[in-house]
């Protein structure tokens, strides 16, 4: 599913009267979570899951072929743990 498809849906979900309606929806949606786990803050949204933001740890690695090396550093990045309620339906909908 595209984003077009995916403005269409929540149209037609959250009775929005245009497609601009639903979109302005979806990336207020999307900036409130993007602006909380900027923040360090967690969201959960019972019954559908929770983002939060986690360390991720650098790692070293060797470039095949050659003897090179390199080392990533250490960066926060999102995470997403699926609620109880969402699993149930999307394993329901096999």
């Amino acid at each position: 599913m595209n984003k077009a498809q995916f403005v269409e849906l929540v149209q037609a979900q959250g009775n929005y009267k245009t497609k601009v309606e639903a979109e302005t929806a979806i990336k207020a949606f999307t900036d409130a979570i993007s602006e909380a786990l900027v923040k360090g803050e967690d969201v959960s949204l019972v019954g559908f899951g929770s983002f939060a933001a986690v360390l991720q740890k650098g790692k070293t690695g060797k470039v095949p072929g050659t003897d090179k090396t390199y080392t990533t550093q250490d960066k926060m990045a999102p995470k997403f743990k699926a609620g109880k309620g969402l699993k149930d339906r999307v394993a329901a909908g096999k």
